[in-house]
């Protein structure tokens, strides 16, 4: 088996505990504290709603990868209420629209990593991946060179994805 080394992820797997107590874990949860802070561009915080928010991913995948997260510090999505869990789902419908109105991808990954075993680096706080993609965006610099490349300013796409999730009232 080969193993890929990729130190840049480093600072973002570490600021997560992987087991032990859950009030420990959402003390330490770099969403809570993100969400608890009133600086939503410096945390890339897209919207805030009324039980949810989205903001982009600070160790994207691609160019505007976003995340969907409740504000309840929960694990799965069976310890979430009915009416946040569909409006997870809104949101992750309002995302893709949005997305392809601005960046114009070719289509999109929707995923959820639950537990450990996920490969998610932050389990103890459910959060919904939406990723834009176009064809041709896993190449040869990924695949040999082990390198990712994004072609897209973080800040600009920020701007320009905040301008149309000002739009949005509430859901």
């Amino acid at each position: 088996m080969k193993k890929m080394y990729m130190p840049w992820r480093h600072d973002y797997v570490s600021k997560t505990t992987m087991a032990g107590d859950r009030e420990k874990l959402k003390n330490e949860c770099i969403f809570c504290h993100q969400f608890a802070q009133n600086e939503d561009e410096k945390y890339l915080i897209l919207k805030r709603f009324k039980n949810c928010g989205v903001m982009l991913n600070y160790y994207p995948y691609n160019a505007g990868h976003i995340m969907i997260l409740p504000y309840e510090h929960k694990p799965e999505l069976c310890d979430l209420s009915k009416d946040i869990r569909s409006e997870l789902m809104e949101l992750i419908n309002i995302s893709i629209e949005i997305l392809k109105k601005v960046l114009k991808p070719h289509g999109f990954n929707v995923g959820i990593n639950l537990g450990i075993g996920s490969g998610g680096g932050l389990p103890s706080h459910l959060h919904i991946h939406v990723l834009p993609r176009w064809e041709g965006d896993t190449n040869f610099f990924a695949t040999i060179g082990e390198t990712k490349i994004i072609c897209s300013d973080f800040y600009k796409v920020y701007a320009e994805l905040k301008k149309e999730f000002d739009k949005i009232k509430q859901i």
